[in-house]
Parts: C-alpha cells; sequence; structure tokens
C-alpha cells in the first residue's frame, strides 16, 4: 500500500495494559501513545458483514512506524481520539516498506 502523510486525517491514542507488582493486570495505561491515522473500514466479505451486524466495526489503521509504535501489541487497544470509539487490535503487520504499521482491529467488542 503506498501511503503518504497527507491521507493520515484521524487522530488516534493507544492505551497499554498496566499492571500491579505482582504482573496482575490492574487497569490502563491511557494516552500511552497517540499519532495521526489512516483508516479503512472493512466490508464486503461475508465474515465483515456478519460482525457488522453483531454491532462491531473492523478498520485497518495504518500508523507511520517508529519506536514507541513498534512497542504497541495486541493486549493494547486503539482509541479514535475525535469519536471516541474504543477499538481492540486484533493485528499488527509492517507494510512492505517497513514505514507503516497495518493495524487490524475491531470496535464495539468487550476489552
Amino acid at each position: 500500500m503506498s501511503m503518504s502523510t497527507a491521507k493520515l486525517y484521524e487522530r488516534v491514542t493507544f492505551d497499554a495494559p498496566s499492571c500491579d507488582a505482582q504482573g496482575v493486570r490492574d487497569g490502563w495505561t491511557e494516552g500511552a501513545y497517540s499519532c495521526r491515522a489512516h483508516f479503512l473500514y472493512l466490508r464486503g466479505s461475508e465474515a465483515v458483514m456478519a460482525a457488522r451486524l453483531d454491532g462491531k466495526q473492523p478498520i485497518v489503521a495504518t500508523i507511520h512506524r517508529g519506536s514507541k509504535a513498534d512497542t504497541i501489541t495486541t493486549d493494547w487497544v486503539m482509541k479514535d481520539a475525535r469519536r471516541g470509539t474504543v477499538y481492540n487490535i486484533r493485528t499488527i503487520v509492517p507494510t512492505d516498506d517497513r514505514k507503516w504499521l497495518e493495524i487490524t482491529a475491531e470496535s464495539g467488542v468487550a476489552v
């Protein structure tokens, strides 16, 4: 996918899970990372249509890759800063040119 920073219309923040002294998850570190993103709303396949009927919206968010962005994992959550929508991160894949991360995420599911 050919991407340019001019297409990064959305603002997203990422919340990282936080743990207590024993290593047990006890909440979230809100705003652990924020950046601009490009959203591609998925539609068309049977799986996507079924998810949408269940109130879920799968998307691919493309963000610029960097040292902080590389720390994001599927344990984190992504938030659309403008709309407040919370997305569970399903997969994170670098693009072929290694300049961008494509994050497949889904809204409408329990965090």
